[in-house]
C-alpha cells in the first residue's frame, strides 16, 4: 500500500498527524507513506500530488487528508478513483481563508515559499467544481468540536450522494482531530479493503 498524507494549512510534512502515520506504519513491511510538502500554490499542489500518484502503481495508491488536505484528496479520489479517509476536511477553503483573515489581509505569507493570493483562492474554488464521485471509496472523521470548521457541512456533503461516503462522527473533540493516533487501526483497515475491492470489480 503507498500512502500519501496531505497535510493541512499552515502545517508540513511534519506535522503531528503525518508523522503518527508514518510511525505507525514503519511495523508494516507492506507500507510506505509519503509525506509531500503542500505549501504551494492550489494549480501547482495539484500537479505535483497527480504526478507523484501517477509515479505509483495504481492499484495500491490510497490518500489520508487533513483539512485543507482533506480538500485536495476529495478531487484526487474523483480523478483517480482511489481510496482515501478524509479528517475534518475543508469544504470552501476559498471563503474560510477570506473570513478567517479578511480579503484585506490577501496576499497572505503562508511560510517562506508559499504566499495566498487572490488568484490562489480562485484557483482553490475551480478545484471544488470537480463533481464528487467515487464517494464510497472515502472514510470522513468529524469532530463535532471542530472549532475552524462546521462539521454539518461536510456531514451534508459527502452523505449527499448515493453511495455516499463512509461518515464517523465523534461528539466533541477538535479541527487537531487529537486522537488521530487512535483511530489508526481503523483507518489502515478501511483503505486496505478498499483496495482489495477495487482490486476485485477490475
Amino acid at each position: 500500500m503507498q500512502i500519501i498524507y496531505l497535510h493541512g494549512f499552515r502545517s508540513s510534512p511534519m506535522s503531528k498527524k503525518g508523522q503518527q502515520l508514518h510511525q505507525y506504519c514503519a511495523n508494516h513491511r507492506h507500507i510506505h507513506v509519503h509525506l509531500p510538502d503542500l505549501n504551494l500554490a492550489p494549480q501547482r499542489v495539484m500537479h505535483e500530488l497527480s504526478k507523484l500518484i501517477e509515479s505509483l502503481p495504481c492499484d495500491q495508491v490510497v490518500l489520508v487528508g487533513s483539512s485543507l488536505g482533506g480538500f485536495y484528496a476529495t478531487y484526487l479520489v474523483a480523478r483517480y478513483a482511489c481510496p482515501a479517509v478524509l479528517i475534518n476536511p475543508a469544504m470552501r477553503p476559498w471563503q474560510l481563508f477570506q473570513d478567517l483573515f479578511g480579503i484585506e489581509q490577501i496576499p497572505l505569507k503562508v511560510t517562506d515559499s508559499w504566499t495566498l493570493d487572490i488568484d490562489q483562492l480562485q484557483q482553490l474554488q475551480s478545484i471544488a467544481e470537480t463533481r464528487l464521485v467515487h464517494a464510497d471509496k472515502i472514510l470522513v472523521l468529524l469532530q463535532q468540536g471542530d472549532e475552524v470548521l462546521d462539521y454539518r457541512q461536510a456531514q451534508g456533503y459527502y452523505s449527499a450522494v448515493h453511495p455516499s461516503s463512509l461518515i464517523l462522527t465523534d461528539a466533541n473533540g477538535n479541527h487537531a482531530m487529537d486522537d488521530f493516533e487512535e483511530k489508526l487501526p481503523l483507518v489502515l483497515e478501511f483503505l486496505s479493503a478498499a483496495l482489495q475491492k477495487g482490486s476485485q470489480t477490475k
